[in-house]
């Protein structure tokens, strides 16, 4: 077990010459074997490296080590000497002129921004809007905002909702802070200051600023307040902030406070933008016009670092170097040792076959998506691709293992029973092109896929991910499968057909009625609108005519930012209403009619 890091601990900064912190290079053999599984592993998951965090000189160091194995194996270096620069926001953090005063004075604490608010100043009056719901349902009818005048001015709103301590609660759906935000952006709202009520954290702890993987902002300034600040804004009103409070507890409806003070507050928002990479190689195919089609074989190598809140860790309270031994060096591994395999074997594959390595796949499938939208090669002769990503847990008494994509291609389902026939493995078929991993991002441009997997553990996200409880002798089954597979995949005799397989469901669509069966993308960096991934067939979007590519800019006349305002927009919808829905498509805006 890995010794736990102390908060102290300071971190390399990535370097542009790539630093590699005394990596062993284990000299590699051409044939697939668990002790090469091994040795990769043990170096990329070593404490040295940190977890290889993009930005950081364990994330670049790995990178190195890849790129450096991939050049003696012969192989042709594509992009920049087989680096894939890029860049992307890792955290984001409090600058140092977040501050608030109330009628020309200092408040008694420095405020927090939230990650998503814009960094600006506002001086305006205040106004008071309960827990900023709007909320009409069956069950609950609750809107703080009405007949107040939110324009040009800062609103002020509790956090949470009556009952913290019942998860099924009616309110669950309005409770997040960006729903409350749109709610008072969409009234004209100025900014919005948030304060913990009694009930809601009796020890009114500043909220944690961290990056939310959201490159857009809320398009106004969204600040934590500690209640003694907000107390002294109800200076001159009928009412306090605690007796406000009590009444929404008690009388679950809406309070009217009058307000008098004028607020001049900053938030001040620093958004860690860093370079990494991904690692492109490239094995020539040999045939005379098939050389010229192209077989990826990719797998992330970037995990969580030191881990922290926001960071993915499910242990976010832990500061300990996450070795991703898993997750996901033992994908690495795998694409290594079918580079040093395929490299060595005469003559060369029909097909050519590029061996990535993609940064950044933890923050959003950021690398992978980055390759997809800038291939170094025509993307229409990428044939197929085959991603590795947590392939090193086999259950020696099971066998079991996992593919997906499956169903990406005509041809894939019935390709796999036959390499599979030489195999003592136990594999499961999942059709789904769509999925928590890079291959995603091939799907999205039309390219059947297949992806391995042996499972998840509790040492998921955790330190605990390390070498020691890799099965070497395991992975090197699912490594000679994937050979098997590869090799047929380039021989000119096969030939993979795509077709549309499922729209990926996901969990964070809690509490809504409506679907417009979209696939979102969750990896685009444009800061406005939502990109369109896929379309269910059949579904209420591709009935009305939205198409794979294109970007929804917004519904009934509001504007969609991001996921989280198309998310708060859905939970407004109720079924069998019909809504405008703007699109942007080639650069030009169209207007379509969804009935739900």
């Amino acid at each position: 077990m890995k010794k736990f890091i102390v908060l102290s601990l300071v971190l390399w900064i990535g370097a542009v010459s790539r630093p590699n912190l005394s990596a062993q290079n284990h000299p590699l053999s051409p044939a697939i074997s668990a002790a090469d599984v091994h040795n990769i592993i043990n170096q990329l998951a070593s404490d040295q490296w940190a977890g290889r965090k993009p930005g950081t000189a364990g994330g670049d160091s790995s990178a190195a080590y890849i790129r450096d194995y991939f050049q003696s194996l012969g192989l042709k270096m594509l992009c920049d000497n087989g680096y894939q620069p890029f860049s992307l926001i890792t955290e984001a953090t409090a600058g140092p002129g977040n501050a608030i005063t109330i009628n020309g004075t200092s408040a008694p604490s420095t405020p927090v921004p939230y990650s998503f608010s814009t960094s600006a100043t506002v001086e305006a009056p205040v106004v008071f809007a309960g827990y900023g719901f709007d909320i009409a349902t069956d069950t609950v009818k609750w809107n703080d905002f009405d007949g107040l005048d939110l324009k040009g001015r800062w609103t002020l709103m509790l956090r949470g909702d009556p009952e913290p301590d019942n998860t099924q609660s009616a309110f669950a759906a309005s409770t997040d802070e960006r729903t409350k935000v749109l709610a008072a952006r969409d009234r004209g709202a100025a900014g919005v200051l948030l304060v913990s009520g009694e009930a809601w954290d009796k020890d009114d702890k500043p909220v944690r600023v961290f990056y939310d993987k959201s490159n857009a902002d809320a398009g106004l300034p969204v600040l934590w307040i500690s209640r003694e600040t907000a107390s002294l804004l109800f200076d001159g009103s009928k009412t306090t902030l605690a007796d406000a409070e009590k009444q929404l507890l008690t009388t679950r409806q809406p309070v009217k406070a009058q307000l008098t003070a004028l607020v001049k507050a900053t938030a001040d928002v620093k958004l860690n933008k860093v370079a990494t990479s991904n690692v492109v190689a490239m094995l020539p195919g040999n045939h005379p016009t098939l050389s010229n089609e192209y077989i990826v074989v990719g797998a992330h190598y970037d995990h969580l670092g030191m881990g922290g809140y926001g960071s993915g860790s499910r242990m976010p309270d832990t500061t300990a170097v996450h070795n991703g031994a898993d997750d996901n060096a033992s994908g690495v591994a795998a694409v290594m040792e079918l580079a040093g395999w395929f490299a060595s074997q005469q003559p060369a594959p029909a097909r050519s076959i590029l061996f990535v390595a993609f940064g950044a796949e933890e923050s959003g499938l950021i690398g992978s998506a980055w390759f997809a939208n800038h291939p170094p090669v025509d993307i229409t002769l990428i044939k197929a691709m085959l991603n590795f990503d947590m392939v090193g847990r086999l259950n020696p008494e099971t066998l079991s293992l996992s593919i997906g994509g499956t169903g990406t291609s005509i041809e894939g389902d019935a390709l796999l029973k036959e390499v599979l026939a030489g195999s003592t493995l136990k594999a499961s078929f999942s059709p789904e092109g769509y999925g928590p991993s890079d291959h995603a991002s091939f799907y999205g441009k039309n390219i059947p896929v297949f992806y391995f997997n042996t499972g998840v553990h509790t040492d998921y996200h955790t330190p605990f991910d390390d070498t020691d409880r890799i099965n070497p002798e395991g992975e090197k089954l699912v490594i000679d499968l994937a050979a098997s597979l590869l090799k047929r995949l380039t021989l000119p005799a096969t030939t993979l057909n795509f077709k549309e397989a499922g729209v990926a469901k996901r969990s964070s669509m809690r509490g809504l009625k409506v679907t417009f069966g979209i696939m979102p993308d969750f990896t685009s960096t444009e800061t406005k609108g939502l990109g369109v991934s896929g379309v269910t067939p059949g579904g209420p979007a591709e009935k009305a005519g939205l198409k794979k590519g294109d970007r929804i800019m917004a519904i009934e006349g509001k504007p969609i930012t991001d996921i989280y305002d198309y998310m708060n927009r859905l939970k407004k919808l109720e079924k069998g209403s019909r809504v405008s829905v703007d699109v942007l498509r080639a650069g030009n805006t169209q207007v379509f009619i969804i009935e739900l």
